[in-house]
């Protein structure tokens, strides 16, 4: 089945007790056991197993083309549980351009816990090549990344990691299993924050661990997942299920309005450079193309709706993230943040409304992020009028 039947379909059948075509919520926290002590449903207790998060997790698998998935409270308590599966003393290669708040993990709990961690540029993979040793059990990278929008080379890395005999973990959270699937593609794990496009709407929080394969070390995350109990509630659960539903649509007209904006923003003289992997002077455009899936259902470019209507050859919708650095500098750019109507100026991504953050003062002193540099998340607004707010901002400084 395609994507967009699949996002419908998985895990969502009709509630064979009943009837009903939406899912009912299962809160019970216990489960009846029989006589002889064996559970007749399948569920012994709320913390290591549920029908709503079954159900989301069967459908996350399916949707990146995994073996089994494990659902989380948090995209950190899945990035957590995934390093927490390893043994104290053993390596891995973590690539710089990550997540500010996975990195902050990584040193404040993972190096302390035991692990040795070798954070590098993936900008050369040469620095790949010489980081792997003998003890080297996982690579960890982002692509796209965030905010600065870097394309790494999937294909080279997961060979690279592989003959060193260690496990490739994607962050896939800003491109999806929309434009871009890693297990297919040869990594091991693919993780999310469910927060973001798969919740959609800005009101639950969550992560996802999708394993290409369900073995050991997949056994143990899923120990981790019930131990540590830091899994989401079942209405968490039915949300986000009910979020991958319109995964497509969304993501395809997020990724189109981002492009056009891309574009808008590239011509304005109020901006120094835009980061936006569709574009073809991007760096990474070529090896995006390559690895990432453009996606852009919905009306016909002429109503300004949905699909690609780029007026720069080549160009892509390659995700609905971008960042563009403020000609004027760090107060200007702060301003710009300040003066957009329609994007909000708020910490997150990935849901239907837009929005606009200056990053470097959400990632800390301590990050690369250039300070002249806003990010945005596009939403399902009309591109149109994302155009004129933006436009509106940026003349105002």
């Amino acid at each position: 089945m395609k994507i967009e039947t699949l996002a419908v379909h998985a895990a969502n059948e009709p509630d064979p007790d009943t009837g009903a075509v939406a899912a009912p919520i299962h809160m019970s926290t216990t489960y009846l056991r029989a006589g002889d002590g064996s559970y007749p449903g399948g569920y012994v207790y709320g913390r290591s197993e549920n029908p709503n998060r079954a159900a989301l997790e069967t459908a996350l698998a399916q949707l990146e083309g995994g073996a089994g998935a494990a659902a989380f409270a948090s995209g950190l308590a899945a990035i957590h549980a995934i390093f927490q599966a390893l043994q104290p003393g053993d390596h891995a290669v973590v690539s710089q351009d990550i997540y500010h708040g996975t990195q902050a993990m990584l040193e404040k709990v993972m190096l302390r816990w035991g692990l040795d961690i070798s954070f590098i540029s993936f900008d050369d993979l040469n620095n790949v090549r010489a980081a792997l040793h003998k003890d080297t059990r996982l690579v960890y990278l982002e692509t796209p990344t965030n905010p600065m929008m870097k394309i790494i080379d999937l294909a080279e890395v997961i060979t690279l990691a592989h003959n060193a005999g260690a496990k490739v973990v994607v962050d896939n959270t800003l491109a999806t299993p929309v434009l871009q699937r890693p297990l297919g593609l040869g990594a091991d794990i693919s993780v999310h924050s469910s927060t973001k496009y798969f919740g959609g709407h800005s009101d639950v929080t969550g992560g996802a661990v999708i394993v290409k394969s369900t073995d050991e070390f997949f056994a143990r995350i899923r120990e981790e997942q019930s131990l540590a109990g830091a899994v989401p509630s079942p209405f968490d659960c039915w949300l986000i299920r009910r979020g991958l539903a319109t995964l497509p649509l969304r993501v395809g007209a997020q990724a189109a309005n981002a492009l056009r904006i891309a574009e808008f923003l590239s011509a304005h003289p109020g901006v120094n450079c835009v980061h936006y992997p569709g574009l073809p002077d991007h760096p990474g455009h070529a090896i995006a193309r390559k690895q990432m899936s453009p996606l852009t259902p919905g009306p016909s470019p002429a109503s300004g709706r949905g699909g690609n209507a780029s007026k720069f050859p080549g160009s892509l919708p390659l995700g609905a993230m971008l960042s563009f650095q403020v000609a004027a500098g760090e107060a200007a750019a702060r301003k710009v943040a300040s003066t957009t109507k329609l994007f909000t100026q708020a910490t997150s991504l990935g849901s239907v409304e837009s929005l606009i953050e200056h990053r470097a003062s959400v990632a800390g002193e301590s990050a690369s992020t250039p300070r002249d540099l806003l990010r945005l998340s596009v939403g399902i607004e009309a591109a149109e009028d994302l155009i004129v707010d933006l436009d509106q901002a940026l003349n105002s400084v």
